[in-house]
């Protein structure tokens, strides 16, 4: 394993400095420790803690990183550190990242997720040092319309929702700052574009894999809405495995600044939620008869019936491919989960060990990061 963690990525993160806005979240946090197993010096940037419990607090990151309470809507705040820290690559994942909270709130998911992106951009377009930035929204970025092909990256952006409209006009930022100030420029930018991922560590609400580990753990039969409803789900480490390969290919000159790129499962990862939760709760030891989950009506918000994304660009230009099967997708998952709320493991090294062997799935397959 030594050997093969020496050519991820072909070393570029070892010994390098990287921030991950977003660090205390899901994602941040997974990613945080790949970087962290890949040598990189991480900081992180986060306005705070957003779940209870968190993966952050429960692998002890804040012992692990350099960490800084901030919120990334301070153009001030994010000047100085980025000026400061002058990192090698930067990791903008940093956003108000709930659907149903945008109707709650729909001003602060503008501000946190429009004006947050332009904060990180407006810092790096000030340092001005060599830096390779992705800068993370959402497949929601697009203008949804249900059809049964997959979106790709020249379709039209949009949304009914906050959420979704935030991402666009994210998408929006990151192109007319590429096209104003980076053309030609030591920062080099692109953005990522992933969604319906799953994994350990997720406490977030209304999340379909979060809600029922919830109730699981204590027993309970979970509510869940729009059961057959179908969504292209990914494990944490398929997006994140292209957000680094893209901030590889930056770093290394490919000609790749100020594009857009789709991270997706296979299609044949196109599953309803029932299965989803059928296939999760086997891992669960449900007693005789007892029901893991009922569905329910209640929705104060609406929600697409599908979306999927097209990946070729992907493949043609990172040579970018997902690596899990389903199957494995669902223990990973679970076996997370099952071990945090049923065991008593060290979950970083739990978390570590997965990620290994994720490399080695992906290096079997013959994942071009891997080489």
């Amino acid at each position: 394993m030594e050997g093969m963690e020496r050519l991820m990525f072909n070393n570029i993160f070892n010994n390098r400095k990287v921030i991950v806005t977003g660090n205390t979240g899901f994602k941040g946090g997974w990613l945080s420790v790949w970087l962290l197993k890949l040598g990189a010096e991480v900081y992180g940037i986060s306005k705070d803690v957003p779940t209870e419990p968190s993966i952050f607090r429960e692998l002890r990151l804040e012992e692990k990183i350099t960490h800084y309470e901030r919120d990334i809507r301070s153009h001030e705040e994010m000047s100085r550190i980025i000026g400061e820290i002058k990192p090698d690559f930067l990791f903008h994942l940093a956003a108000q990242p709930i659907v149903s909270l945008s109707y709650r709130n729909p001003l602060e998911t503008i501000t946190s997720n429009v004006v947050g992106t332009a904060n990180i951009l407006e810092a790096l377009r000030l340092s001005n040092h060599p830096c390779a930035a992705v800068i993370i929204t959402s497949d929601k970025c697009y203008d949804n319309v249900e059809w049964a092909w997959g979106y790709r990256e020249t379709d039209h952006l949009g949304g009914k929702d906050i959420y979704s409209g935030s991402k666009a006009a994210a998408e929006m930022i990151i192109r007319s700052y590429h096209q104003s100030f980076f053309k030609g420029s030591p920062v080099r930018v692109a953005s990522a574009r992933a969604g319906n991922v799953i994994g350990g560590g997720d406490w977030a609400v209304d999340r379909i894999v979060p809600d029922c580990m919830r109730a699981w753990s204590r027993n309970e039969t979970v509510e869940i809405r729009s059961p057959e409803a179908t969504r292209p789900w990914q494990h944490v480490l398929e997006p994140l495995s292209g957000y680094l390969a893209l901030a590889a290919k930056l770093a290394s000159g490919e000609p790749l600044c100020g594009e857009s790129f789709n991270f997706g499962p296979k299609a044949e990862q196109n599953h309803t939620v029932r299965k989803l939760i059928d296939d999760m709760s086997a891992y669960w030891k449900f007693a005789a008869g007892q029901q893991p989950y009922r569905a329910t009506a209640n929705s104060s918000f609406a929600e697409a019936g599908l979306l999927k994304l097209n990946c070729d660009k992907a493949l043609q230009r990172l040579s970018w491919l997902p690596s899990l099967e389903y199957g494995q997708m669902i223990e990973y998952v679970s076996s997370w989960y099952y071990a945090f709320y049923k065991g008593n493991e060290d979950m970083y090294g739990l978390t570590l060990n997965q990620i290994a062997a994720y490399e080695k799935t992906a290096a079997d397959k013959g994942a071009a990061w891997t080489r």
